[in-house]
């Protein structure tokens, strides 16, 4: 009993090894001594119950991690796709604002088809909310010249104030360095558009030297008035929003909402029919 006691371990591992190949030889065949059949079943049941049991767990683990691997492969590539479409979304949405300003352009250019015109876009502003001030990816290469006025979808813009080869500055309506003759569409009364330090940063501009008689109101639509050399007749360039009489009684001015919008202009037309202004002439 010392001696087995001593030796239990090893005899314990003989045991399993005995019952593991004893349990290999044993399946799928039948022992025909009844005895034994028993003995070994008793035995070797509980232990293959658990091998197989051992066995389908660590198929279940594999499949498993092999299933987590392929849904992690899946969701990388439709997390692949889903940016695909999005940065395709965003081209097409580009492309379809490109194609609206190209056709409101288009538009203008028809609308003024006897006049000569180039489009340009712009790249770079003043610093502040309005386009007073700005740069235009044309110049004296594309057939730029100074005072020659710049219109887009909405009306008149401004004109163009200094050129080089490859861009020209542009002075919109709303910048106090700015001066178009104008008229009420519905009445003909005339003025002077102009811009206003106090009243651009609301992004309006002023029409000074309206007569007195004049019966210009509110909602009248103000046009170029084609008494300028540098600007045709008939562009648009705002509503009345307010009308004011001057302190000398003899006149009136009224505050103008322009029909541009100052906060967003990307795309314009420079009309080209215009020549430059003769050397110390006043801009009007």
């Amino acid at each position: 009993m010392k001696f087995f006691n001593e030796y239990k371990r090893q005899f314990m591992i003989l045991a399993v090894i005995a019952l593991v190949i004893i349990s290999i030889f044993t399946a799928g065949k039948t022992i025909k001594i009844a005895g034994v059949d028993d003995a070994l079943g008793f035995i070797i049941t509980p232990f293959q119950g658990a091998v197989t049991s051992v066995t389908n767990w660590v198929g279940d683990s594999v499949n498993g991690i092999i299933e987590r691997k392929n849904l992690e492969e899946e969701n990388k590539e439709l997390k692949k796709q889903i940016e695909e479409l999005t940065s395709e979304n965003e081209r097409l949405s580009l492309y379809e604002a490109e194609n609206k300003r190209l056709s409101e352009l288009l538009d203008v250019a028809q609308k003024y088809q006897d006049y000569d015109t180039v489009g340009s876009r712009v790249i770079a502003k003043d610093t502040g909310v309005w386009y007073d001030s700005f740069l235009i990816d044309k110049g004296s290469m594309d057939g730029i010249k100074n005072n020659m006025p710049v219109i887009n979808a909405g009306g008149l813009v401004g004109r163009v104030v200094k050129t080089s080869a490859a861009y020209s500055n542009v002075y919109s309506i709303l910048d106090t360095r700015s001066s178009v003759s104008v008229k009420s569409a519905r009445t003909g009364d005339a003025g002077v558009v102009t811009g206003d330090y106090e009243l651009m940063e609301q992004g309006l501009c002023r029409m000074e030297y309206i007569d007195s008689d004049a019966e210009i109101v509110e909602g009248d639509e103000i046009i170029t008035s084609g008494l300028s050399e540098y600007y045709p007749e008939g562009i648009s360039v705002g509503y009345v929003k307010e009308i004011h009489q001057d302190e000398n009684g003899l006149t009136k001015y009224a505050v103008i909402q322009p029909k541009v919008d100052f906060k967003h202009i990307d795309t314009v037309l420079v009309v080209q029919e215009v020549q430059d202004k003769p050397s110390g002439a006043e801009v009007n």
